[in-house]
């Protein structure tokens, strides 16, 4: 009888055991999946919600700038004064420094939606730059700088996008940190433009001394052993074009009217549809839009590609048109420029435009000192190094962030270069035989 509730006792006591185990299995699990799931959650909330720092951005940019222009000019400033300076800055950004990187970061799609995580350190590490004069147009470089800070400054309010920090958070990197970067840079580049030398910024041991430098490590879902920036380029290109439809200049480009923000109509309606004389005399939505120009469909296509077209007109006319909106309908990738249902709607502009929520507000940029790239994941206004070789010698270049498009959404393995305004893809083609296809990047950001 004894032996018997013994074992009995055992089994029961062994059945107790294996349920409390198998309880407290499924409890650690479910509080990892729910910590998990809240650190994304959280850190994307993070990443939105700038509201403090949307009021401050103009007034604190413009003070840095101040400050730091004051630090040059004057050999008098005293290193407490210097030190001052510096601490304002650490306080301003020390609560964004929450943003460091302690949770993956979760990449987003065009609208913002969850697409996947990635692990911050195997993505972006700090190194040193190599030991090569780092190549740009200096007056050219000071424009993309100037007009990328003057973005942040007049519409971090109507565009909280720019306020995303992006995979660089991992490092610990702000917008304040950003908006110090452009300032100092703006600086530097306008005092040695001053005294006509050439700037320090081309200098690998100023910048190694002056900014931490990151190097960025391709991550592309599609092809894990891609470890460079692929290096695209883009160009605006001069088309012939007409005020009126002709047999040669068939296809138009049109603009939408102040009205269209209240009657969403172009929304509905594709590339082929408008294409097809919808807004055209006769067609079911005459009246709605303003005829710019009429060009081949192939000046259509580069137009829409490359974001901006310099049209000669048949009457002498000449000027820069810029994709203004589009009808709300993805860029599919892999699919033929013809068969891709978006379509664009332009402006008469007066200058390259890259990165704007709409079109008044776009950043007028310079061909080689502009990369296009993904704004949301990346970030507005990253300054980058690319390096690549060029006859046995390493060959550095320096961009500024100031541009985007449909294939960068989401995108962390790809930069498009801006090489310049040309009169024909073949012009186009010899040009970029100089520039490199995949390049070792590098961020800077000022210490």
């Amino acid at each position: 009888m004894n032996i018997l509730f013994n074992q009995k006792f055992r089994i029961t006591v062994g059945c107790a055991a294996l349920l409390l185990v198998s309880l407290a299995s499924s409890h650690l699990y479910t509080q990892l999946k729910t910590k998990r799931l809240a650190q994304q959650e959280q850190f994307l909330t993070q990443q939105e919600n700038f509201t403090p720092l949307k009021s401050q951005i103009s007034l604190t940019s413009n003070q840095i700038s101040e400050q730091l222009d004051l630090k040059f000019k004057n050999p008098l400033i005293t290193k407490q004064t210097s030190d001052e300076i510096l601490d304002k800055q650490n306080i301003f950004s020390s609560q964004q420094s929450l943003l460091a990187a302690s949770a993956p970061y979760p990449v987003v799609d065009e609208f913002k939606k969850y697409k996947f995580s990635i692990n911050g350190s195997q993505v972006v590490t700090p190194v040193k730059l190599p030991s090569s004069k780092v190549n740009f147009n200096q007056e050219d470089l000071l424009t993309v700088l100037v007009n990328t800070r003057k973005y942040f400054q007049d519409y971090s309010s109507e565009d909280p996008d720019i306020l995303r920090t992006g995979m660089l958070a991992t490092q610990g990197v702000t917008v304040p940190d950003v908006l110090n970067t452009l300032n100092f840079m703006i600086v530097v580049l306008k005092e040695d433009i001053a005294n006509n030398r050439a700037t320090r910024l081309q200098d690998p041991k100023f910048i190694n001394s002056n900014f931490r430098v990151i190097k960025w490590t391709a991550y592309n879902p599609k092809d894990k052993k891609q470890k460079q920036l692929r290096i695209t380029k883009y160009a605006v290109f001069t088309h012939p074009g007409s005020r009126k439809k002709t047999s040669t200049f068939n296809t138009p480009i049109y603009s939408l009217k102040d009205n269209s923000n209240n009657d969403k109509f172009y929304t509905r309606y594709t590339k082929q549809d408008v294409l097809s004389g919808i807004y055209e005399p006769g067609g079911r939505e005459f009246g709605k839009v303003t005829s710019l120009a009429y060009l081949t469909r192939n000046g259509l296509e580069e137009a829409i590609m490359e974001g901006t077209i310099l049209i000669n007109f048949t009457d002498g006319y000449k000027a820069f048109f810029n994709v203004d909106r589009n009808n709300g309908m993805s860029y599919i990738r892999g699919l033929k420029a013809t068969a891709q249902k978006r379509y664009w709607y332009f402006r008469e502009v007066d200058a390259i435009k890259g990165y704007g929520y709409k079109i008044d507000a776009k950043i007028s940029i310079k061909p080689g000192v502009t990369f296009a790239g993904d704004v949301l994941n990346i970030g507005l206004g990253k300054v980058i190094i690319i390096e690549h070789t060029i006859g046995g010698r390493k060959h550095l270049q320096m961009g500024v962030i100031a541009d985007t498009g449909g294939a960068f959404l989401p995108n962390l393995y790809q930069l498009d270069f801006l090489a310049g305004v040309f009169k024909n893809k073949k012009e186009f083609g010899q040009h970029i035989t100089q520039l490199p296809e995949y390049a070792t990047a590098y961020f800077l950001v000022k210490k």
